[in-house]
């Protein structure tokens, strides 16, 4: 499927999301997009192209759906559903995931885990999630090493707690961890607890023993920024700032588990 193919896809598949989540998902198709063909990338050279794959913490976004539709053999798509955004909904949105073959489960991943899938997994991914977790997913993540075929894929990605613009404005009292509303008004805090840096990506993948490590920046946030300024000049600084990943507003960490001897 060329690149072009795919974000006619997801422009589908976003349209049919409810009237109110449509714009929302239209604007996060370049993200989606990346992820997904990097992953069947990824995952092209040691397994099939359309890999069976496990997705932990996407919640009704598109990557899951986007990846059933696009032809991987088996989706299952894992998260808690308890964010503000999932208790504003019927289930419309998640029988859009099940109508393209989805496998919906609503569990605390990092509480209970994933061992009781089994193995088989080509791929096992997880994007913006991570730094939302109160618990440590050391335990998780090597379930994840153990239902990932030989030489499969785990594609990790967040927001980097130290980026370029951080670094330059936290100096001047600009750039608070969260906001006061998300930990004061809600009754459980759900927005980010621990953000990773490169470091501490590294750090994961040698206790998960992955080879072929890689670690990618991206800039999704500036890119989709809410002020139209910095979204315009996003652009001029995205590519420059890829070359070092540990300047960049989002970062990932691709690697595999070792092949069987």
């Amino acid at each position: 499927m060329s690149r072009t193919e795919l974000r006619e896809l997801l422009t589908g598949l976003a349209k049919q999301y409810p009237a109110h989540l449509v714009q929302g998902q239209l604007e996060d198709i370049p993200r989606i997009a990346f992820h997904i063909e990097y992953l069947l990338q990824a995952c092209g050279s040691a397994h099939s192209a359309k890999p069976a794959l496990c997705d932990l913490g996407g919640g009704i976004g598109l990557f899951s759906v986007g990846c059933a539709a696009a032809g991987c053999k088996r989706v299952v798509l894992i998260d808690d559903f308890r964010d503000r955004i999932n208790q504003q909904q019927d289930d419309p949105v998640l029988s859009l995931h099940k109508k393209y073959g989805v496998e919906v489960l609503s569990r605390d991943v990092v509480a209970e885990g994933i061992a009781d899938l089994g193995g088989g997994f080509d791929a096992i991914t997880s994007f913006d999630s991570m730094e939302h977790w109160h618990h440590s997913p050391k335990k998780l993540f090597a379930q994840v090493v153990e239902a990932l075929n030989p030489g499969g894929v785990f594609f990790l990605g967040g927001p980097n707690c130290v980026n370029a613009r951080k670094r330059l404005t936290v100096p001047f009292g600009i750039g608070k961890w969260s906001s006061m509303e998300s930990w004061y008004e809600d009754e459980v805090f759900r927005a980010h607890v621990r953000e990773p840096d490169v470091d501490d990506l590294h750090y994961i993948a040698r206790d998960m023993k992955l080879v072929d490590v890689n670690i990618l920046g991206r800039n999704w946030l500036g890119l989709s920024h809410r002020k139209r300024f910095v979204r315009m000049i996003a652009p001029f600084f995205d590519y420059p700032l890829r070359l070092n990943p540990s300047l960049c507003s989002d970062i990932y960490l691709v690697g595999k588990k070792r092949e069987a001897v």
